[in-house]
């Protein structure tokens, strides 16, 4: 075990020995596995063992190395060095098919589905059944999928094409493709982070139905209540490190945070209280139609704005159409007091604007590009480019010092941002609109899928840009957040504005309220 020191005594009693018990029933046993990339050792020598008919929470910040050890199990990444077990014998995964075959699937945090195809034909990929032609017999896959979401109790049409579903209806799908495996292993990487509180509730069902059928889940989460929820066990890693193994009953969340960041977090959503200026941004009766209608607000300097609502209720579509992603249908938008046209992105960004997808992989990120050409990717016409010419010195020079300053946990900015854990490329995605110099700054979901040290330092940054004068509007799924950050708080329901919340008058129970009618 790594740094006892930083650890509770409480969490000294919960944490088990590191070595095999004689004669325990573990389905995979991990050990001593090593991997680096080039300048960044991901997994120091690092253990897991994972019983049958157990959740276990696997912890730790973004970049902890949770991500590339269950990349190896998936057969993704092979390891420098290690050893692994499954069902008491020894295992060499060599593919991605290998690991399936052997019985271990995994739910990718970020989605793999192929949009234009459909739903029951992603999920039968490879292994579609055939007539005597050798023709893939698509209403036996149709009804093979009808029958497997039958039993998730999962309601989705398995002809409709993948692309046109929601992302929480496309996590949906994974999880029935990694179950369609039967597989006795599955890995679970932050499987909530697009669900609603109804379909986390549906997915914790189907979680204890595998368990009670004896397999093993590795379940990745930075949402501690899931944890607390749903897990068995834990173990925590740091820094490419293992830490320790506990049983998820014994040990508190302060010591899971200080196990997994080395040192206390004080204060999750550092609010500062600062000046509220002139109105920045006006919407008045913003329309587009068959998604949402009629809403209305405003944002003023220094001020955070909350977007609350379940998913589906139109908030980050408010935010594309503000952008100039989807432009309106009707309404209008002024800036600064004056009515603008934003027929595009770009229109919207000459206004002072900038917007964080909630989607990083397929809205966000560059994914063949590295750290610097990703960050980089929103100024190159406008604040350094002098007489057509990229000031590419001075670029290179604020980029890195923005992704010091938000701690990108990199070798340098040459590193492909694919290499990065989830939580890094959001990072930079930040520090890609953070170099405009926004006036107005929309954050759809900003800290999805990031660590609890990681989350404190955002919304610090946050809290800073405020005071800065920046008018911010942040959708966010989690209600401390929501509640923590913003100064005021608009709910959205089916695509209208139910109400609109003070800091000081907002609790859970009124935006739950707002939020279902």
């Amino acid at each position: 075990m790594t740094e006892p020191n930083t650890i509770s005594p409480q969490t000294m009693k919960a944490v088990r020995s590191s070595g095999a018990v004689p004669g325990s029933d573990y389905l995979l046993e991990v050990a001593d596995v090593r991997k680096e990339f080039p300048g960044v050792v991901a997994l120091d020598n690092v253990e897991l063992r994972l019983k049958r008919g157990t959740v276990h929470a696997l912890m730790g910040e973004n970049g902890a190395g949770k991500s590339t050890l269950m990349k190896i199990l998936a057969g993704i990444y092979t390891p420098d060095s290690g050893t692994f077990k499954l069902r008491g014998q020894h295992i060499r995964l060599k593919n991605p098919l290998d690991a399936l075959e052997n019985g271990i699937a995994m739910i990718h945090q970020e989605l793999n589905l192929m949009a234009p195809m459909t739903v029951a034909e992603n999920i039968w990929i490879g292994r579609e059944p055939m007539n005597r032609f050798g023709i893939i017999n698509h209403a036996e896959m149709n009804r093979m999928t009808e029958a497997l979401f039958k039993r998730l109790d999962i309601d989705i049409d398995p002809e409709v094409t993948t692309g046109t579903l929601s992302v929480a209806n496309r996590q949906m799908v994974e999880i029935a493709k990694a179950v369609s495996y039967n597989s006795d292993v599955l890995i679970m990487d932050e499987p909530t982070s697009a669900l609603t509180d109804k379909e986390v509730t549906h997915l914790f069902t189907i979680i204890r139905a595998l368990r009670a059928e004896g397999k093993g889940i590795i379940y990745i989460t930075h949402k501690m209540n899931e944890l607390f929820e749903i897990a068995d066990e834990l173990s925590v890693f740091r820094d490419g490190k293992y830490i320790a193994t506990c049983n998820s009953a014994d040990v508190t969340r302060d010591d899971i945070i200080r196990m997994m960041v080395g040192r206390e977090i004080t204060q999750m959503f550092p609010k500062e209280t600062v000046p509220i200026g002139d109105v920045v941004l006006k919407v008045e009766n913003l329309t587009l139609d068959g998604v949402f209608r009629d809403v209305s607000f405003e944002v003023r300097a220094g001020e955070i704005l909350g977007l609350a609502g379940l998913v589906g209720s139109g908030r980050s579509n408010v935010a594309e159409t503000i952008f100039g992603v989807t432009p309106a249908s009707s309404g209008s938008i002024s800036i600064n007091g004056k009515v603008v046209h934003i027929a595009s992105p770009s229109v919207a960004m000459k206004h002072g604007m900038a917007f964080l997808t909630e989607d990083r992989k397929e809205t966000g990120c560059f994914l063949p590009l590295d750290i610097q050409d990703n960050t980089q990717m929103a100024v190159l016409q406008h604040r350094y480019v002098h007489m057509g010419f990229v000031q590419q010195g001075q670029l290179s020079k604020d980029a890195t010092e923005m992704a010091n300053r938000l701690r990108v946990r990199t070798p340098d900015m040459s590193e492909p941002i694919i290499n990065l854990s989830g939580g890094n490329q959001q990072k930079v995605l930040i520090c890609r609109w953070l170099l405009t110099n926004p006036k107005i700054l929309i954050l759809d979901e900003p800290t999805r899928g990031i660590d609890v040290g990681a989350k404190a330092e955002i919304h610090r940054l946050i809290s800073q840009l405020a005071g800065q004068g920046v008018a911010v509007i942040m959708i966010s799924s989690e209600m401390p957040e929501v509640l923590g950050m913003s100064d005021r708080i608009l709910v959205l329901h089916e695509g209208r504005a139910t109400g609109t919340l003070t800091r000081e008058e907002a609790d859970q129970v009124k935006i739950m309220e707002l939020a279902s009618h």
